[in-house]
Formats: C-alpha cells, sequence, structure tokens
C-alpha cells in the first residue's frame, strides 16, 4: 500500500522548465504490465516536450490543481478530476504545462510495452525506451535518444 500524498519521491528532474517530482507508484506496488506514476509540478513547468509514443498508451487523472495539455487538436485546461487518454501514435502526442500559481499533481498511467520509440516532433528526435530485467530480476531502464534527421543508407558500416 502507498499513500500519493505522503511525499516519498522516487526521483525529481531539476531541467530549467522541466522541475518536477514524482513516484513510481505502480512499480512499488509491484505492477509489471501496468505502470502509474504520481507528478507534481511546479508553476510555470512543463513535464516533458511535448511527444508521442509507439507502443504505449497514457491516461493522465488529475488529482489537484490545474494543468494545460498540448495535444494535437489543441490545448486542454483540466483540472481536479479531469482525465485524458493518449493513445499510441501520433494522434496521442501530449505535452502538460502547469501554467497556474499553484502545484499541479496528477498520475499518469501507461501500458508497459517494452520496448517502445518516442517521437518528439517539436525537435525531431527520436528516443528508444526499454525496461530490461537483469540477474536481480530488477527492471532497469534504457533510454535512447537519436536525432530522427539523421539519415544512413541501410547497409552502412555492412
Amino acid at each position: 500500500m502507498e499513500n500519493i500524498y505522503a511525499g516519498d519521491w522516487d526521483e525529481e528532474n531539476d531541467r530549467e522548465g522541466f522541475r518536477f517530482k514524482e513516484i513510481a507508484l505502480l512499480q512499488r506496488l509491484g505492477g509489471e504490465l501496468l505502470g502509474g506514476t504520481i507528478y507534481l509540478l511546479p508553476p510555470g513547468q512543463k513535464s516533458f516536450p511535448y511527444h508521442l509514443h509507439f507502443a504505449n498508451e497514457e491516461l493522465l487523472v488529475m488529482l489537484e490543481g490545474e494543468v494545460v495539455v498540448r495535444a494535437p487538436d489543441g490545448e486542454h485546461q483540466l483540472g481536479r478530476g479531469d482525465t485524458k487518454l493518449f493513445p499510441r501514435g501520433r494522434q496521442g502526442a501530449h505535452q502538460v504545462a502547469n501554467r497556474s500559481e499553484t502545484d499541479a499533481r496528477y498520475i499518469m498511467f501507461s501500458s508497459r510495452v517494452s520496448p517502445d520509440i518516442v517521437e518528439y516532433p517539436d525537435s525531431g528526435n527520436i528516443g528508444l525506451h526499454s525496461h530490461r530485467k537483469d540477474a536481480g530480476d530488477e527492471a532497469n531502464l534504457r533510454f535512447t535518444i537519436l536525432d530522427g534527421n539523421a539519415r544512413r543508407d541501410y547497409y552502412h558500416g555492412e
């Protein structure tokens, strides 16, 4: 059992413009196929760059505060109790921003399909994302960012 308001944070991102705290809730509870991360997003911050997943869908559930979600069909303001689904592929592109004066707290549920390809339309970057089990049966996150605009011949280096 975990309390989502306990403030026992697993990680803190301190990159300017993208500051947030997170609790890997479902991983703490032993989830394998379903992920759920609680985010605390301060005013003026975004959680991640605008992105989309090709293997995973995500569901945002607002717990407190307000955020603005950027999506292919425009911006959506979400408040306590609101939900937004981000399907796989380009129609699920999204970014969460806190433009309010107070902290926002939300949980992002995700199917944990691995590997996943993550595209960042604004930068042209491509992310390769996987969870791997090591000898101690600990799940390790592997994430690599590639320049999506770089091109090579199929047989380059062969």
